[in-house]
């Protein structure tokens, strides 16, 4: 079954709502991000259990980032739930414990906070069967990625370098000031394929003033 978020298998009826066409840039969610940045962040929200199902996405969305946006690693909310246009966010398969990190791409209107709709690539990774159409899971934000810039580029950065992984989680390892008025920041990425699990570590060396980027590196750790 082909469980799909604009079909609202769950009996929550889809009000139909006109797509702008948008210009897509090739990080689209860090405009949106910088805005957050400057004016505040997400709340912390404590972890909920729902569901997921399916969609192959589309050409246009909402909030005008793709759906092949990190890798295929999306999905789209209800407007109301509370998860902005490019916040990250963590899926927790229930029944095997796989986890992955995916980007919001798309609002649907009249759709329950604790129900996502995943690209069929993020539901295939969770180990899930695209027959079975929805799955139990665990949805929780990421606020504190959401408060680092840098670190939401570099997780689309290091699954394009890493296609063949899927980031599950992260951590922030160090920030500090170098010379010439630069900022060093390091990183450090769960990444998992079918075979294995490894961690990648990534340093980005910017100017803060102009947020340009003077150096990124990753490495295996």
């Amino acid at each position: 079954m082909h469980s799909n978020f604009y079909s609202m298998p769950y009996g929550y009826p889809y009000v139909p709502h006109p797509y702008q066409a948008h210009s897509y840039t090739r990080y689209p969610y860090l405009g949106y991000y910088e805005n957050q940045f400057q004016f505040g962040h997400y709340g912390t929200r404590q972890p909920i259990r729902g569901q997921a199902s399916w969609t192959d996405g589309g050409t246009v969305t909402q909030c005008g980032i793709p759906w092949s946006t990190n890798r295929y690693m999306t999905v789209a909310v209800g407007r109301n739930s509370g998860y902005q246009c490019g916040q990250t966010i963590k899926i927790k398969n229930l029944s095997n414990g796989r986890e992955i990190i995916v980007t919001v791409v798309d609002q649907v209107p009249n759709y329950p906070e604790n129900k996502v709709n995943l690209h069929r690539r993020a539901f295939e990774t969770l180990g899930a069967n695209i027959d079975a159409g929805i799955i139990n899971v665990e949805i929780s934000a990421s606020p504190e990625l959401e408060e680092e810039k840098w670190g939401k580029y570099l997780l689309e950065i290091v699954q394009a370098a890493y296609p063949d992984y899927k980031a599950t989680d992260y951590s922030k390892v160090s920030e500090n000031p170098q010379n010439n008025n630069q900022i060093k920041e390091v990183y450090t990425f769960v990444m998992q394929s079918p075979q294995e699990t490894m961690n990648i570590q990534g340093t980005i060396i910017y100017n803060p003033n102009t947020d340009r980027i003077l150096s990124i590196n990753f490495q295996e750790v």
